[in-house]
């Protein structure tokens, strides 16, 4: 049989994995630079924990973990003959994989509330699993780059997390990403004004496929799901809306000046935008986007979406939003979050499309010992852990080279691995060390290498 691997995960190379680990380093960084502390969290929680907090559809996409042992003797036998796999599942299956890293760390703040000093700043880089279809971006297993502050309702964090969106894209050289940035009350205040409260979610989550149906396909959308023309019509000038960030914010004010929860994201909205214009930013742009309805399921505040530089064919590559009681479902209310997350396998093909991984380079030793004799390889390996004691990468090529034709292919690793330093022969106390690069070599000893080196 022909080994294979289940579609929507992967196998990384070494120079993928360096790649990643480069994206993994800069982002973390740049957590610890803002003041996160990193937090881990199992790769499998109680299916309780996890079903009913993504909506049905998300629920659906949830991968399940059998129960140990005979998981079908205990099933009512009344049941099984049923065939429905929705009963059936409940009774073999109580555990299962993560679908993200923000359900699992609100049990996490739920169950340690009493060790945590709030606002608590955490981040999370973990894989998590989506039975999803997969397709150009998307997988089943697949990393999530988490940073959320709980415990405080100030605006300045979301003011921190556009400049750390920008940081990190900045560090990782993908210039001109679009921050884009809404606000949950102005839509809720839209709904309100038109007069279709009550179809809150169909109307957003309509609004929100503007960029992908049109305008035409948006009102046909909204039509099915029963909201009246006469609310369409109201609605008619968020279809075109243009201008400046300060423009938008006006013409919002305008609209829902009769809606007191809508007056209050467009000054929430306004706080933010403001005080980015003052600290400006280095290579993204923030934009306010009324179309965003990302994750209405949770989001009650501010809404963030990242899209890639213009031309890069990619979805988002970042997002996330203010949650109001997200720990509520555990039991814990009124603990207020705001939280983002870095999509790594999207900012990996941006990065890669790019071409901006040139100068990352993989793991290797800077000196490597050919293995010509054998009576030299105890001397070798002992001088080796001298290198290695000053911190210093080196290794001993394993195996003796017997012939001219084994020798050949030390060099050849060498010439393969680009490895800078290379020591030959031992000549007494003394080794020969040859610059790959220069071909320069010299019979030095081993403190003589480590200064070479250093």
């Amino acid at each position: 049989m022909k080994p294979g691997i289940p579609k929507g995960t992967r196998d990384f190379s070494s120079t993928e994995v360096a790649r990643r680990n480069f994206i993994f380093n800069t982002i973390k960084h740049s957590f610890e630079l803002f003041g996160f502390q990193p937090i881990e969290t199992p790769s499998f929680e109680n299916s309780s924990t996890l079903m009913g907090k993504y909506g049905e559809e998300g629920d659906r996409l949830i991968f399940k973990i059998l129960n140990s042992g005979d998981y079908l003797n205990k099933v009512d036998e009344t049941l099984l003959s049923e065939r429905n796999s929705t009963k059936l599942t409940g009774q073999i299956s109580d555990k299962a994989l993560r679908y993200d890293l923000t359900v699992p760390f609100a049990r996490y703040v739920v169950q340690h509330q009493n060790e945590i000093t709030f606002p608590f700043k955490r981040y999370q880089i973990q894989p998590v699993w989506r039975a999803d279809k997969p397709q150009k971006g998307r997988f089943r297993e697949f990393y999530q780059c988490d940073a959320d502050v709980v415990g405080s309702t100030s605006l300045w964090q979301e003011v921190e997390f556009v400049q750390l969106y920008d940081i990190v894209f900045s560090k990782l050289k993908v210039k001109g990403t679009t921050i884009k940035i809404n606000n949950r009350k102005i839509l809720s205040g839209i709904a309100e004004v038109i007069g279709a409260k009550d179809k809150l979610i169909d109307f957003t989550v309509a609004l929100d496929k503007l960029d992908k149906i049109g305008k035409d396909g948006v009102v046909k959308e909204m039509i099915g799901k029963g909201i009246s023309e006469e609310a369409i019509q109201k609605v008619d000038p968020l279809f075109g809306f243009s201008g400046t960030n300060e423009d938008k914010l006006n013409a919002l004010a305008a609209m829902l000046s009769t809606s007191e929860e809508g007056t209050k994201g467009v000054e929430e909205l306004r706080f933010v935008i403001e005080n980015i214009n003052d600290l400006q930013l280095e290579t993204a742009s923030l934009e306010l986007d009324v179309t965003l309805a990302r994750g209405l399921n949770y989001y009650t505040g501010a809404i963030f979406e990242v899209s890639a530089p213009e031309g890069v064919k990619i979805g988002s590559i970042g997002g996330g939003g203010r949650y109001d009681d997200l720990t509520g479902i555990f039991g814990l209310k009124d603990v207020s979050g705001v939280g983002i997350s870095f999509g790594l396998d999207r900012i990996y093909l941006v990065m890669e499309e790019l071409h901006l991984f040139e100068t990352v380079e993989l793991p290797k030793p800077k000196v490597l010992f050919l293995n010509f004799e054998e009576s030299e390889s105890l001397v070798k390996i002992k001088a080796i852990a001298q290198l290695r004691a000053k911190g210093i990468k080196s290794e001993l090529y394993p195996d003796v080279a017997t012939s001219n034709n084994q020798q050949k292919k030390q060099w050849k690793y060498v010439d393969k691995r680009a490895i800078e330093y290379v020591v030959t022969d031992i000549q007494g106390d003394k080794f020969m060390l040859k610059n790959s690069e220069t071909r320069e070599q010299k019979l030095v000893t081993i403190n003589e290498i480590i200064k070479i080196i250093a």
